[in-house]
């Protein structure tokens, strides 16, 4: 029996980059891969204009919410991707560590995050390559 790779997405609020690249790769993985997203100071809500670019591409964010970074979230998984967490990130032996520099969308409009995204969407499908091929 093999285990699924897992993925921790971490940024600051978890409320941009982190939830778009966790939905950006359950999409795309088709439960290959177990996927999480955490922020180390969460925000109350998702960004309303992340979940607007997000609905463009038929992924529905609605229902999540910001999570606390945690270090069970980070022990339990195999990949950790920060974007712009700084130190906040508790490092594990044995575990991947990806730095993804990454715009922040907090205050920006859709039409200044939809690049994002798009970035996002591009690196998660590689990684996805990877952890699956």
């Amino acid at each position: 029996m093999t285990t699924l790779p897992e993925v921790l997405f971490v940024c600051v609020h978890n409320a941009g980059r982190s939830q778009m690249a966790a939905a950006l790769l359950d999409h795309h993985a088709k439960g290959r891969v177990t996927v999480r997203s955490a922020g180390s100071a969460p925000a109350d809500t998702i960004n309303p204009a992340v979940v607007e670019v997000m609905n463009e591409l038929g992924l529905d964010l609605s229902k999540e919410f910001p999570k606390p970074l945690t270090t069970d979230a980070v022990q339990a998984a195999d990949v950790v991707i920060t974007m712009g967490c700084g130190d906040a990130c508790p490092v594990f032996p044995g575990k991947r560590y990806l730095d993804w520099q990454l715009d922040d969308p907090a205050g920006q409009p859709a039409e200044r995050i939809r690049p994002i995204r798009d970035d996002i969407d591009r690196r998660v499908r590689a990684l996805l390559a990877e952890l699956t091929d």
